[in-house]
């Protein structure tokens, strides 16, 4: 896919058949690829967005409205920084957004995302992505 073909939108997490909310941490960085404004809405959790601050090091343009919504402003180029997995979702979202960056990320507190997601690194290099665990 190409970062031309993202288009903003909104996402909001809802209870089952809605959108996880667990997913949502996954669209953020997906959504800094898309040229406009979109919102996501988290109304089930308070104050899950702590995975934004490492994003917006990155270079991600986010403003978090109130512990339940986010503006991602895009598109914006992310660059690869050292930032740190808080909990599975924000690792996972970390991830994401590493592999997308231009230059090397380094992911730290990485046993965040082995409690969810194991050998991450191995299935994603079988999919040819740029990936490995120092």
């Amino acid at each position: 896919f190409g970062a031309t073909n993202l288009k903003p939108g909104k996402v909001q997490a809802l209870p089952y058949p809605g959108f996880p909310t667990d997913l949502l941490p996954l669209v953020v960085p997906l959504l800094t690829q898309a040229v406009g404004k979109s919102l996501i809405h988290d109304p089930l959790y308070d104050h899950r967005f702590n995975y934004i601050q490492e994003l917006r090091k990155m270079g991600a343009d986010i403003e978090i409205v109130d512990p339940h919504r986010a503006i991602i402003f895009g598109m914006t180029p992310l660059s690869g920084v050292t930032i740190e997995s808080w909990d599975i979702r924000a690792g996972a979202s970390l991830v994401v957004a590493g592999l997308m960056a231009q230059g090397t990320t380094v992911i730290e507190n990485v046993e965040q995302i082995d409690r969810g997601y194991e050998k991450i690194e191995e299935r994603l290099q079988k999919l040819g992505a740029d990936i490995k665990r120092i």
